[in-house]
């Protein structure tokens, strides 16, 4: 059964962190990312831009777009994966490993009803100065 893992953490906490900090806890998360892509667990994995780049579109007809994301909250969505998990028993012991790679995020546990896989895209950065 597919799954998403939605993977919260304080922004202002992420955003202090130096780059060095950052890469050492993306090698722990890369780390569990090959033992899932070797079991053919994972799917799709996306690091999502901060709130302040986030953009809602509400309201009738054409919508209205504006600034910042759905829902103000104490933690904010920063990151999903797609997990092909036996069950849910599976999928929270999934969670439990990317939290022992992370431990100050927070992760939510979904079954996906509707998945459509829509065209494979390359993998890419948008960091900038990398591709």
């Amino acid at each position: 059964m597919l799954y998403a893992m939605l993977a919260y953490h304080v922004e202002a906490e992420v955003t202090s962190w130096t780059p060095q900090e950052d890469a050492a806890l993306m090698t722990e998360l890369l780390a569990v990312h090959e033992r899932l892509n070797a079991k053919k667990l994972l799917g799709p994995a996306a690091r999502l831009g901060g709130t302040a780049e986030a953009r809602t579109l509400r309201g009738p007809g054409a919508g209205m777009v504006i600034d910042g994301p759905f829902a103000e909250t104490k933690e904010q969505l920063l990151g999903l994966y797609v997990l092909n998990c036996a069950d849910e028993a599976e999928a929270i012991a999934i969670a439990r490993d990317l939290r022992r790679a992370n431990p100050t995020a927070v992760y939510e546990i979904r079954p996906i009803r509707l998945y459509l896989p829509g065209a494979a895209l390359p993998e890419t950065s948008n960091e900038p100065g990398q591709g």
